[in-house]
C-alpha cells in the first residue's frame, strides 16, 4: 500500500471542506455586494476555492498558499472590524467566530502535510492533539467564570433579628434593599441550600409555552408567602419551608391555554390595624388569578374571606367588554396601598385595536368595594359606569408592578400602549398622552396627579416593564423624593415625586420619520442625558449598530446575517416598522433594555443595579387582508399565530428575535449586561456581561461552557446593607453574589431550572435567607421547573 495515500486523502478531505466553504462564502459575498455590503466574504471565498482547486491538481503548495491568504486576509479583515464598532467585552467570541472556521482548515492543511509520508502518525497525532488540548483548556481556564474572595475582611454588623419583605420589591417603593447585615462579601462564599420547597406546577407536557411563575415570594412575620404559575398559594415557614396551608384557585384550563404570560410575580398583603388580634382576615393575602379573578384569603389560614367581594372573590372580568378567557390577566400581582388593592393587568400584544381595557381599579381591602378605576379615556377615576357601559377599549394597560407611598398619598403607574403596537394611526390622543409613561395617581381618589411619557407616539412595543421606583437622592445639596424609571429603552429618568418634572437633564432628540401610511409619528425622542444608557452597551447614548456588528459562529451564518442587515430597514433606536424587505431592525428589542426585573437601589451607597438585554427584533409587517389568523376573542389562540394580525390596524406584524439559521443571535456578544450606575453624579460605577453559555447554544444545545458571554435576561436583583447584590435572571441556571461597590463575583449556585425571577432576603430569628424562584421560562428556552430554593450560612 502506498504510505502516501492517507495523507493525500485526508489533506484532499480537508481541502474539500475548504472549498465548500469558500463556494458558500463566494455565493453569499457577491450578494452581499448587490445590497452594498463588504467585499471580504467574495474574496475570501475565492481564494478557498482556488486552494482547493489547486489540492486537486496536486499542487499543495499553491493551495497552502491560497489558504494562507485568505486566512491573512481574515485575520485583518476581523481585527479591522471589531476595532472599527469599537471593542465589546466579549469581542474574543466576535473573532473565534471570524476566524475560527477558516484557520481550522486552513491550519488543519499545513499539519497535514508536515506529517511524515512514509511511517505511521502516531507521536505526531499525539503531540498535535495533546498541544491542541493544552491550549483549549489553558484557554478555557483563563475565562472560566468563577466566584473571587475579597481581600478585605468585612465582619458581619449588627442589623436586624428579623426583617419583611411585604411587596415585590421588598416595599411599595420599590427598591429592593434590604438592612439584612449577616451575610457580607467575606461570608457569602459559605452559601449553602438551607431548604427547596415544590409548588407541583409544572407545564403541561410538550406545552411550555409562556409557562412562567416568575415570583418573588413575601416575607411577613412568622410566614413566607408564595405562589406559582397556575396561580396556586403557599403559606411556608421561613426557616424550614414547612407547608402551613395552600389555596388551590381552580382556574379553567382554557384561560390558562389562551393568557399571554402565565405567571405569578406576587401576591399582595394588607393588615387590617383595626382588627381584634386574631380575628379571622385580620391580615389578608391578595392573589390575581388567570381567569380574572381577585381573591382575599385569611393570612393565617388560607381561608377564602368571604367579607371581601362575594364570598372572598372579586370578578375582574366586569364590564370588560371582550372576555375572551386569558386575553387579559393581572399576572404582575395586586400591590396593596394603604388600605386600598389596586390590580392593573397585561392584555395580549397586537390581537385587536378593541382590545379589553387598561384600567387600572383600586377596590376597598375590607370590603372589595371598588373605590377608583383609572383610565386614560376617564377624566374622573370615581365616576360609576352608565349602566350596560364597559371601560373603554383598548387603552393603554398596566402589567408590570405598581409603586406607591401611602404618606405621600401617590401610586405609581408604568404603562404600556394602546391596543396594536406597530401601528398607531387610529389611536385618540388619550392614547398616546398616556402611552409608556409613568403615571402618578392620588391614592384616594385615582385623579392623575402627573404623567411623563419615556417614549413619544410609542409604535416600538417600547412599554415600560420595569416597576418605577421610590427613593430619596441629593440634588443640588437638598434631598429630594424621587421616582427613578428604568425603559426597555435603555434610560434611567429621574423625576421629581410631587410633579413628575425630570430632576435630571432630559434631551429631546431627533427621530427617524418616515412611518406607514396614515401613522403618526413624533420627529424627537426623550433621553435621559444624566446617566449611561442602558439599552445595549452602556455608555452616553443608545448604541448604534451596523453590518460589523452582525455575528455568526462560521463565515456562513455571519453573512446570512449580514445579507438580512442589509436587506432590513435600521436609522438607529426609533426605527419605524415598515413592511418592505425583511422589515425593520428594531434595536433595542421588544425585551429591552430592561424589562420587568427593575432595578435594585442600595440607598446607603446611592448605587443603582441594573440588568439588561441586548437583543434586537425583527419587525414586519403584512398587509391585514393577507392574514388568516384572527384575533383572540374571534376564534384565534396567540400561540398558533405565525404573524400577529393587529384585528383595527391595515397592518399585520410579524417580530422575531433576529437569529441565524443555527438559533444563535445574529448580533455580536455580550447579549446580557450587569451594571452599576452613582445615582448622584450619574457615573457608570462598572458593567459586565451578565451570564454564561453553560446552558444555551447553537440549535438549542448547550454549550457546558461556564464562560461569560452575557445573555438575555429577565428578572431582578437584590441589595443588601453589606455592599451584597444577588441575582439570578439569566438564560444559564445559576444565581450569583456580587459586591455591589466593584462588581466582583463573590458567589454563585446552580439552579434546578431557569430562574427568571427576581431574588428576595430576609432575616427571621437572627438567621439571614436569601431566597429564589427557579421555574424556568419557555421563551427564553431555559428548563421548566416548579422550586423556591433558599439559601443560608452554615
Amino acid at each position: 500500500m502506498n504510505r502516501r495515500q492517507p495523507r493525500r486523502t485526508l489533506f484532499l478531505a480537508v481541502q474539500t471542506a475548504a472549498g465548500l466553504l469558500g463556494l458558500a462564502m463566494a455565493v453569499l459575498g457577491a450578494w452581499l455586494i448587490l445590497l452594498g455590503g463588504t467585499v471580504y466574504y467574495l474574496v475570501a471565498g475565492l481564494l478557498l476555492l482556488t486552494g482547493c482547486a489547486a489540492a486537486w491538481s496536486g499542487r499543495h503548495g499553491g493551495a497552502i498558499g491560497a489558504g494562507g491568504l485568505a486566512l491573512l486576509l481574515t485575520a485583518i479583515w476581523a481585527m479591522e472590524e471589531i476595532a472599527g464598532k469599537g471593542w465589546m467585552p466579549a469581542w474574543g467570541f466576535d473573532l473565534a467566530g471570524r476566524i475560527g472556521l477558516p484557520a481550522a482548515l486552513v491550519i488543519g492543511s499545513i499539519t497535514i502535510l508536515s506529517f511524515p509520508a512514509d511511517r505511521r502518525w502516531d507521536r505526531e497525532l499525539a503531540i498535535v492533539g495533546g498541544a491542541a488540548l493544552l491550549a483549549a483548556g489553558a484557554g478555557l481556564a483563563l475565562f472560566w467564570e468563577r466566584p473571587t474572595t475579597p481581600h478585605d475582611a468585612v465582619a458581619a454588623a449588627r442589623g436586624p433579628a428579623d426583617t419583611d419583605w411585604t411587596a415585590f420589591g421588598g416595599t411599595n417603593a420599590g427598591m429592593r434593599y434590604s438592612p439584612a447585615t449577616q451575610i457580607t462579601p467575606t461570608n457569602v462564599g459559605g452559601l449553602r441550600e438551607a431548604w427547596r420547597f415544590h409548588t407541583g406546577d409544572l407545564p403541561p407536557d410538550g406545552d411550555r409555552l409562556f409557562f412562567s411563575a416568575q415570583n418573588t415570594p413575601l416575607k411577613v412575620g412568622d410566614t413566607l408567602y408564595l405562589c406559582s404559575a397556575r396561580n396556586r398559594v403557599f403559606a411556608l415557614d421561613p426557616a424550614t419551608g414547612r407547608e402551613k396551608w395552600r389555596y388551590e384557585p381552580r382556574i379553567a384550563p382554557r384561560a390558562l391555554e389562551s393568557t399571554f404570560s402565565v405567571a405569578c410575580r406576587a401576591v399582595g398583603y394588607h393588615a387590617n390595624a383595626a382588627a381584634p388580634a386574631g380575628a379571622a382576615c385580620a391580615a389578608r393575602v391578595f392573589v390575581a388569578v388567570a381567569d380574572g379573578r381577585l381573591v382575599a384569603l385569611d393570612a393565617r389560614t388560607g381561608r377564602a374571606c368571604t367579607g371581601f367581594g362575594r364570598g372572598g372573590t372579586v370578578d375582574l372580568t366586569r364590564r370588560m367588554g371582550l372576555d375572551e378567557p386569558g386575553h387579559a390577566s393581572s399576572n404582575s400581582g395586586p400591590a396593596v396601598i394603604g388600605d386600598m388593592v389596586i390590580v392593573g393587568q397585561q392584555v395580549s400584544d397586537n390581537q385587536r385595536r378593541d382590545a379589553p381595557s387598561g384600567v387600572v381599579r383600586a377596590y376597598d381591602a375590607t370590603t372589595g368595594a371598588l373605590r377608583w378605576a383609572w383610565d386614560a379615556k376617564r377624566p374622573d377615576a370615581r365616576a360609576p359606569l352608565p349602566p350596560g357601559a364597559t371601560w373603554p377599549e383598548g387603552t393603554p394597560n398596566v402589567w408590570n408592578v405598581i409603586s406607591g407611598d401611602a404618606g405621600l398619598g401617590l401610586v405609581l403607574l408604568a404603562t404600556g400602549n394602546a391596543g396594536n403596537d406597530h401601528w398607531g394611526g387610529n389611536r385618540d390622543p388619550e392614547d398616546d398622552r398616556f402611552s409608556s409613561a409613568v403615571v402618578a395617581v392620588d391614592l384616594a381618589t385615582g385623579a392623575t396627579r402627573w404623567v411623563f411619557r419615556t417614549v413619544e407616539r410609542d409604535r416600538f412595543d417600547y412599554d415600560l416593564g420595569a416597576q418605577p421606583v421610590l427613593t430619596t437622592i441629593p440634588v443640588g445639596g437638598v434631598l429630594r423624593r424621587v421616582v427613578v424609571q428604568g425603559t426597555k429603552t435603555g434610560s434611567l429618568f429621574v423625576l421629581d415625586a410631587a410633579t413628575g418634572l425630570p430632576v435630571r437633564p432630559v434631551a429631546y432628540r431627533p427621530a427617524p420619520g418616515g412611518g406607514m401610511p396614515g401613522d403618526r409619528l413624533s420627529p424627537v425622542q426623550p433621553q435621559s442625558v444624566a446617566y449611561p444608557n442602558l439599552s445595549g452597551r452602556p455608555g452616553a447614548d443608545p448604541e448604534q449598530i451596523d453590518a460589523r456588528h452582525a455575528f455568526g459562529l462560521t463565515p456562513i451564518d455571519a453573512a446570512w446575517c449580514r445579507i438580512q442587515f442589509h436587506r432590513m430597514r435600521y436609522e438607529g433606536i426609533y426605527t419605524p416598522p415598515t413592511d418592505r424587505g425583511m422589515g425593520t431592525l428594531l434595536f433595542p428589542g421588544t425585551i429591552g433594555g430592561l424589562n420587568w426585573g427593575g432595578l435594585a437601589i442600595d440607598p446607603v451607597r446611592g448605587i443603582v443595579v441594573t440588568n439588561h438585554s441586548r437583543l434586537p427584533n425583527r419587525v414586519k409587517l403584512f398587509p391585514r387582508a393577507a392574514v388568516a389568523a384572527p384575533a383572540i376573542g374571534d376564534g384565534g389562540r396567540r400561540p398558533d399565530q405565525a404573524v400577529a394580525p393587529q384585528k383595527g390596524a391595515p397592518w399585520a406584524v410579524d417580530r422575531p428575535m433576529w437569529l441565524s439559521p443555527l438559533g444563535v443571535p445574529c448580533i455580536a456578544p455580550p447579549w446580557g449586561y450587569l451594571a452599576a450606575t452613582d445615582l448622584a453624579t450619574g457615573r457608570l460605577l462598572w458593567s459586565q456581561p451578565f451570564g454564561t453559555g453553560r446552558d444555551s447554544g447553537p440549535l438549542g444545545l448547550p454549550s457546558m461552557l461556564r464562560i461569560p458571554i452575557g445573555t438575555p435576561n429577565l428578572g431582578g436583583a437584590v441589595t443588601t446593607a453589606t455592599d451584597l447584590s444577588f441575582i439570578a435572571a439569566t438564560q444559564d441556571d445559576y444565581i450569583r453574589a456580587y459586591e455591589t461597590a466593584s462588581g466582583r463575583l463573590l458567589w454563585s449556585a446552580r439552579l434546578p431550572a431557569g430562574g427568571q425571577a427576581s431574588a428576595m432576603t430576609y432575616m427571621h430569628r437572627g438567621r439571614q435567607y436569601v431566597a429564589i424562584s427557579a421555574t424556568g421560562h419557555a421563551r427564553f428556552e431555559t428548563r421548566p421547573g416548579d422550586a423556591l430554593i433558599v439559601y443560608a450560612l452554615p
